[in-house]
């Protein structure tokens, strides 16, 4: 199970700076490494709190850096270096990104070795890239040596229905473990990549610690310029940043139970109550009257279009009988999108036990059982 270990809810007063505690900036207008326009500031006018949201500003102004750069752009670059690092984990943040031809919103990290090791030695994880010509689409990649730049190992999600990211917010996550990294929108895993992704005779350098990024580029090799469409300001609203861990990492899907016990943590679908729980239920609004629970799980990941019918379950009554339950519905849990719901109704075969032992299997993967008690 994940734990919360890191997070940055932005919930400070309106108007005033980031936690220096928890951030540091990037400034100057040396093109960045991508010939970007922009020089970084960190003024509150381009980087402060606001209703609860941490805002990054783009702005077409004419600005002197502090390294005696003057260019036409500013914005701002928030990092975690020196302040928080971690290897392996659950990164995510839900963003609103801005729009417009020109514009780079990012959420990123790099080696926190940085600084002895060099890029791309290091090693980046790209959990959202997004460039204006394409509203619809995002970008995680990693970098590497030997996989770099252009180079990068890269996946694209695309939204459906010509939705653009620009108009909403979206939780954009990497799940990354020894030898795997999992790229997640909105829930959806859409990608995931391992050491077989590499090009041959290259190094899988993701066993360290990384820090976080944050920021608006202008400009650069990647999206282009901005042109006469390009509206401005431009901003990036960023609702929270969360940073989870776990003792073991694992694949395995994992039903959660009461802390301490193997009690199952689930719910009647209808009543929303907790076991004991009866087959067949009066109060069922079903043409059956069967009891469907609600069963709670993490590593259980769901690519874009999966269904139920990716998800297997099976009760356990104790005395050597092992009865399937029928998965009706399975997604992810709102404001939780690493938490996957699973929906399944009790088989007429347990009405004459008192408790079971629940367990799920998707991708190959059976889960650990879960303890229900069953009324009569």
């Amino acid at each position: 199970m994940w734990s919360l270990v890191w997070s940055d809810e932005f919930d400070g007063p309106s108007g005033s700076p980031v936690d220096s505690a928890k951030w540091a900036f990037d400034v100057g207008g040396n093109g960045w490494g991508n010939n970007e326009l922009e020089t970084y500031t960190s003024r509150t006018a381009n980087a402060d709190l606001e209703g609860g949201l941490l805002v990054i500003k783009a702005l077409k102004e004419t600005f002197k850096g502090s390294d005696n750069i003057t260019r036409d752009y500013t914005s701002a670059r928030l990092l975690t270096k020196n302040k928080f690092s971690q290897a392996y984990g659950r990164f995510e943040a839900r963003i609103k990104v801005p729009y417009g031809q020109g514009i780079w919103p990012a959420f990123w990290m790099l080696g926190d070795n940085i600084n002895t090791a060099g890029w791309p030695t290091c090693g980046e994880i790209d959990i959202m890239e997004n460039i204006g010509k394409e509203p619809s689409i995002v970008h995680g990649t990693f970098h590497g040596p030997g996989y770099s730049g252009g180079n990068g190992i890269g996946a694209a999600y695309t939204l459906p229905n010509g939705q653009k990211f620009s108009d909403d917010f979206h939780t954009f996550a990497v799940e990354w473990e020894p030898n795997v990294m999992r790229f997640y929108v909105d829930g959806l895993l859409y990608k995931t990549r391992t050491p077989a992704d590499l090009p041959p005779g290259t190094s899988w350098v993701f066993d360290h610690p990384f820090f976080i990024i944050l920021n608006v580029a202008v400009g650069g090799g990647f999206p282009g310029n901005p042109d006469a469409t390009t509206v401005f300001p431009q901003q990036m609203l960023v609702d929270y940043v969360r940073v989870y861990q776990r003792a073991t990492p694992s694949n395995m899907p994992l039903l959660f139970t009461d802390e301490g016990s193997n009690r199952a943590l689930a719910l009647d679908s209808v009543t929303l109550k907790r076991d004991p729980f009866s087959v067949n239920d009066l109060n069922n609004f079903s043409s059956d009257q069967r009891t469907r629970l609600i069963l709670l799980s993490a590593n259980l990941d769901l690519q874009p279009g999966d269904g139920p019918s990716i998800v297997a379950a099976q009760a356990d009554d104790g005395r050597g009988y092992i009865y399937p339950l029928t998965v009706e519905w399975v997604g992810r849990l709102p404001n939780f999108d690493w938490i996957t719901v699973v929906v399944a109704k009790l088989p007429d075969e347990l009405a004459n036990t008192d408790q079971a032992l629940i367990s799920v299997t998707a991708h190959n993967q059976t889960s650990n059982q879960v303890l229900v008690s069953i009324s009569p």
